[in-house]
Formats: structure tokens, sequence, C-alpha cells
């Protein structure tokens, strides 16, 4: 897969389109919350193994699994990753704001 880089320049169909794929979803939002690496919410340990089919680690001391939505924003919402992180390229990108309904309406 082709790496795009989005910047004040691309469109939202380019986020859409980049954001669509999960993987990508969950490697940027692991990034953003743990620059040094996936570690365990509950007892902080490294040693981790990453579950492919649910998009989850599984801690491999405390044996708990959590997925990147645990201790943020995202956690509770249904709403997948790839609608959460186009809507904040809009609101970081719309030099006027943007409203709740034109948001409702662009990430459906």
């Amino acid at each position: 897969m082709e790496t795009v880089k989005l910047n004040e320049k691309s469109g939202l169909l380019e986020a859409v389109r980049y954001f669509s794929d999960p993987m990508i979803c969950l490697d940027a939002v692991s990034k953003a919350k743990w620059p040094k690496g996936p570690e365990c919410p509950r007892c902080a340990s490294k040693r981790l193994s990453f579950v492919q089919t649910r998009l989850t680690w599984t801690c491999l001391e405390c044996r708990k699994q959590f997925s990147v939505k645990v201790g943020t924003i995202f956690e509770d919402s249904p709403i997948k990753l790839d609608k959460w992180l186009c809507t904040m390229w809009l609101l970081a990108n719309c030099k006027n704001g943007v409203s709740s309904y034109e948001i409702a309406r662009d990430i459906r």
C-alpha cells in the first residue's frame, strides 16, 4: 500500500481513502498514544501479543486484552476509528469551523 501524507492541501476524499484501512487508523492512534510502543493499561507491561483478527493486544503478564481505544476519548464510542479520524481531519482543516450536522452529513 502506498503511504500518503495528509496535509492542509489534501481533500476530504483523500482523508477518507487514507483512513479507510483499519491498520492505518490503528497505527496512527497507537503512535500518538504510545510514542515508545504499546503498553498494557492495567500493569504497564510491554510484553504484549497483537491479535490481528481483533485488532487488539493481549498482555502476556496479566492476560488481559485491550484495544487502542482504551483510555482515550474513543473508548466507549461505537463509532469506528476511520470515521473519528476523518472527523478530526475535518475539524483541523476547516478554516471557518464545521457544524455537527455538516460532519454527520460528510462522514456517513
